[in-house]
């Protein structure tokens, strides 16, 4: 059964596990069970996902309960009403904050050269620190880790991803555009091999009421395990709370 966060005749939204496809892919062609597909049998009605999460991301995705809803709550996104806020854990200690405008290629699966870039915006603050007693680098006896939120502007695929790898502080667990060496080294740590990305919050008019939507994804038990692993020093300025 999937988490249910919010529910009313119009939309719904969940808390998508991680490693849950949003819906089929020919990237995942063997797969059969899907958000989609599992939702629509969990409340017995067609539903339309109006926007997307990677298979690895946790978190908040929302749904609409009919065409006129979903082509309301796609307008909010493409016109830039939807605020949405991500946590991440990232390698290295970033700075405070940062604003990120790195113009990204619309498909990320492709080479970059030849595509058109397109201007894509992420606003970040760093919310804690810790540093774990294990070497990635043999130049380091220990290795460096922070918790980020990311608000991103824009909607291109993969964006966080992309632009934090960009700023060399990739997300860990990120196969495909984080650090293979830290990757490994922090899931033997932990114990367990996952995407550290989850999506938070989502803020969006209501379709219909055209009310301001306020859902919450609540992080689930492995990040409460993740933040008693070590020291953790926590940002003084950081409006987050931890689990």
């Amino acid at each position: 059964m999937l988490q249910i966060i919010y529910r009313d005749e119009h939309l719904v939204a969940i808390n998508k596990p991680a490693g849950l496809l949003v819906h089929r892919s020919s990237i995942a062609a063997q797969e059969s069970v899907f958000a989609v597909q599992l939702l629509r049998d969990q409340l017995g009605c067609h539903v339309w996902p109006v926007h997307r999460l990677d298979r690895g991301t946790s978190g908040l995705l929302l749904f609409a309960l009919n065409a006129e809803a979903a082509s309301s709550l796609g307008q909010a996104f493409e016109q830039g009403l939807a605020r949405k806020r991500y946590i991440a854990l990232v390698r290295g200690w970033p700075e405070e904050a940062g604003v990120i405008e790195h113009p990204l290629a619309r498909d990320p699966e492709l080479p970059s050269a030849g595509q058109t870039l397109l201007e894509s915006r992420t606003d970040w603050q760093r919310l804690a620190r810790v540093e774990w007693p294990f070497s990635v680098d043999g130049r380091f006896p220990s290795s460096r880790y922070a918790l980020v939120e990311a608000q991103p502007l824009t909607g291109r695929r993969h964006q966080i991803r992309r632009h934090l790898r960009h700023i060399a502080h990739p997300i860990i667990g990120d196969a495909t555009h984080g650090k293979g060496a830290h990757n490994r080294a922090v899931a033997n740590h932990l114990g367990l091999q996952r995407m550290w990305l989850h999506g938070l919050s989502l803020q969006i008019p209501h379709p219909v009421e055209q009310t301001l939507l306020q859902l919450q994804a609540s992080l689930g038990p492995e990040w409460t395990d993740l933040l008693q692993r070590g020291d953790w020093q926590h940002d003084a300025n950081s409006p987050w709370q931890a689990p």
